[in-house]
């Protein structure tokens, strides 16, 4: 299933011939997107669209996707898959509405947007800004490579442009409660009027669906509620605020489970397929129409949380992915393949965090304080390398953000932007206060036979990767 699904994904075979020289008067430009898969609220679409007399509106799939480096766990999770496959459906039914298609091609991107730019003869590409190292790298060698080529990056995926904020990347606060008593002073951008039109694709026939990837919907059956895709996640907006949700967002946000326990708005914050500006301008507009409390101002906090670790991303750069972050040392911790594989599966000794991992296994996602706790036994109990979890979490949500996943594991590990050195949850004070009667416990878990972290051999060591029969998934 997996391979019949990625082969929508094929890279395209050729991208056709260069613009004719009878043509080369007209200005011809990309848009790349990345994580702003959406027509609302898209500064960088709108600017691009009142500048070129041609555009092309391409998305890569990297083909890093498709793998794994690490152990016991496969490529991109089929439940992100669908999500993304999803919004890029969205995606490209809101631009034929407005005369355009989107063309996905699979491949590295360096070299994939490379042969476009020199099959298009682009003089112009655009993009929304990244926080992502990788990201940037990428872009800072294809404005080297093509210096003929103007590059215009913009702001749209943080609630502050760079402009705006009352401090430099370099001399941003450390710390989460000295940032939000700066920044929350200021006022953040509003979102833009909608796109009323696009430039026509380039002529030489990019947007036919012969040069790109067909797009189509998934028959892959998902235990999710998420459905990927810009109106999916505007709908979703307009209901939690026209349900009066967020008037008790404060007192269960830190629910394990259900489905109006938390705004929910994570997967397409993620992507981008739903504007974080859009989101304060609904929030502030009811907080002057309906009711403005402290619940409400959770919200906005979050989502202050959600800034911090965006420009946290931008400011360390690639030492969100050290093992030592921010700190002189790293933590005491090492890889145990079979403590790895039993936290992965959910057969842990610990019920609590099996079920959590069964729950983020089997439908993509986990509430934050899922997340936390985890995270803590990975550390903490099972002593491994913390970005061994940040990995599969990178693989497996379907709202995973590069900063907010590194930033927060670094952030538990202690070697982020906190000064405790780690953080450590009790376990069974978590089930005791958030599952007390076991509800989540018994619908997520399975009993596990062996409740030992390691296999013994003869003289009673450990073996290391024991690949002894551990318990089986959720049916």
């Amino acid at each position: 299933m997996l391979t019949q699904f990625l082969s929508r994904f094929d890279s395209v075979a050729s991208l056709g011939t260069r613009i004719d020289y009878s043509m080369a008067h007209r200005k011809v430009g990309v848009f790349w997107f990345t994580n702003d898969l959406r027509l609302h609220d898209q500064p960088a679409l709108k600017q691009a669209a009142s500048i070129v007399d041609e555009l092309l509106c391409v998305y890569v799939l990297n083909h890093q996707w498709l793998t794994s480096s690490v152990p016991f766990t496969s490529q991109v999770s089929l439940h992100r898959h669908r999500f993304l496959n999803e919004t890029l459906i969205d995606l490209d039914t809101g631009l034929q509405k407005l005369g355009q298609r989107l063309v996905v091609v699979t491949g590295d991107p360096r070299y994939e947007l490379g042969r476009i730019i020199e099959y298009t003869s682009a003089d112009f590409f655009y993009r929304s800004s990244s926080v992502g190292w990788d990201e940037n790298s990428l872009w800072s060698d294809l404005q080297s490579n093509y210096p003929s080529c103007a590059f215009s990056s913009i702001d749209s995926h943080t609630l502050y442009s760079r402009q705006q904020l009352p401090f430099t990347i370099s001399d941003m606060p450390l710390s989460f409660s000295k940032f939000r008593k700066v920044i929350e002073k200021e006022n953040c951008s509003k979102p833009i009027e909608p796109i009323g039109g696009l430039p026509p694709g380039p002529t030489n026939g990019f947007t036919s669906a012969s040069n790109g990837t067909e797009l189509s919907e998934t028959k892959y059956i998902s235990n999710s509620q998420f459905k990927g895709g810009e109106s999916q996640g505007l709908k979703h907006l307009n209901v939690l605020f026209q349900s009066n949700q967020v008037a008790t967002y404060k007192e269960v946000r830190n629910s394990l489970d259900g489905w109006r326990n938390s705004c929910k708005l994570s997967p397409w914050l993620a992507n981008g397929s739903l504007s974080v500006r859009e989101v304060i301008a609904q929030l502030n507009h009811h907080e002057k129409t309906v009711i403005s409390n402290e619940p409400t101002y959770w919200l906005y906090f979050e989502l202050l949380w959600r800034e911090f670790f965006q420009l946290y991303a931008v400011k360390n750069g690639s030492k969100i992915f050290s093992f030592r972050g921010l700190k002189p040392q790293g933590p005491l911790t090492s890889f145990y393949p079979e403590r790895f594989k039993k936290w992965v599966e959910g057969s842990t000794p610990y019920p609590i965090v099996n079920a959590c991992m069964n729950e983020l296994r089997e439908t993509g996602y986990l509430s934050n304080r899922g997340r936390q706790i985890v995270a803590s036994c990975l550390v903490n109990e099972l002593a491994i390398d913390w970005r061994y979890g940040a990995d599969y979490f990178e693989k497996t949500l379907i709202d995973y953000d590069v900063a907010s996943n590194w930033g927060n594991w670094q952030y538990l590990a202690g070697v982020g932007a906190d000064t405790r050195a780690k953080r450590h949850f009790n376990l069974a004070k978590q089930t005791q206060q958030f599952d007390p009667n076991q509800t989540y416990i018994n619908k997520w878990a399975t009993a596990c036979t062996n409740p030992d972290l390691d296999s013994t051999d003869a003289a009673d060591w450990p073996i290391a990767g024991c690949e002894e029969a551990s318990c089986s998934d959720l049916t």
